[in-house]
């Protein structure tokens, strides 16, 4: 029996958990990050690409954005202008904390709403556009999670994800240090066929991220790809040896999926 697109991204997302045998022996819960990798810089804030365009596009010369999964705000603080209010939907209060420091610099009206979606997406107001940067390959059922994001959306839906999976830069210390072999999918093409499946018409457009200094020092950064890793702090030098010049360890290579909520165009913009 053939699977849908949506049963695809479960079954590859699946394919990513880390095997019992390791993750035993974690001294430490390894999918957690850091809020540092969250905060918005003026680099974040003077950005143009093609999520925070079309999203911009959409506001028009005012309105109101939802951010899902908003970590400090890198996807929507740098709409405001023309954002006049941002909610912020994160399940980390320590990220919320960020995002509202990162609204209050920016000048713009914001609120928070701590919870997984779309758990709580009954606890937000519709806006003009619903961002939601870096989430999708964390949520294995899809379908009523973009549903969700779809609902509560009057004008746009734009979701940032890399090309591929954004542990995917990780394999080789895996197979380094565990001979473990990672999975090649779900990949943002993945993702579309998923919105399409959906009845939606997404539009795509990839982007490179620019290389950009890394936000903690190097020290920190190894104790983080270690937690990742599953390893103990004993194996540290090995891990900054295994790293080399090639950290922080990144996917460049992002895809934003934009789609309408029914009976919306693309390029519509309400008035007001």
């Amino acid at each position: 029996m053939t699977q849908s697109a949506s049963e695809r991204w479960a079954s590859a997302l699946a394919e990513w958990a880390i095997p019992e045998r390791i993750e035993s022996l974690a001294p430490e819960p390894p999918w957690v990050l850091p809020p540092e990798f969250f905060r918005v810089g003026e680099p974040e804030l003077a950005d143009d690409r093609p999520s925070l365009r079309m999203a911009r596009s959409a506001l028009g010369q005012e309105g109101s954005v939802l951010d899902v999964g908003c970590g400090g705000g890198a996807g929507s603080v740098p709409l405001a202008p023309p954002a006049s209010r941002i909610t912020g939907v994160d399940g980390r209060a320590s990220m919320l904390r960020n995002f509202a420091q990162a609204c209050s610099d920016a000048g713009v009206m914001h609120q928070e709403v701590e919870g997984r979606w779309p758990d709580v997406a009954g606890e937000v107001e519709k806006s003009d556009v619903v961002v939601c940067h870096h989430v999708a390959y964390n949520v294995a059922e899809i379908d009523p999670f973009l549903i969700a994001l779809t609902e509560r959306a009057l004008r746009l839906v734009v979701v940032e994800l890399t090309a591929e999976h954004p542990t995917a830069p990780f394999n080789f210390l895996w197979e380094r240090f565990w001979g473990l072999a990672r999975p090649s999918e779900p990949t943002a093409q993945l993702f579309s066929e998923v919105v399409r499946e959906l009845g939606y018409q997404p539009i795509e457009e990839s982007y490179t991220r620019p290389r950009r200094a890394p936000s903690m020092s190097r020290t920190d950064y190894v104790a983080f790809a270690r937690r990742r890793l599953c390893l103990t702090p004993d194996r540290d030098r090995e891990i900054d040896s295994a790293l080399g010049e090639h950290w922080p360890l990144d996917a460049p290579k992002v895809m934003t999926v934009a789609w309408a909520p029914p009976g919306q165009s693309a390029g519509h913009r309400s008035a007001g």
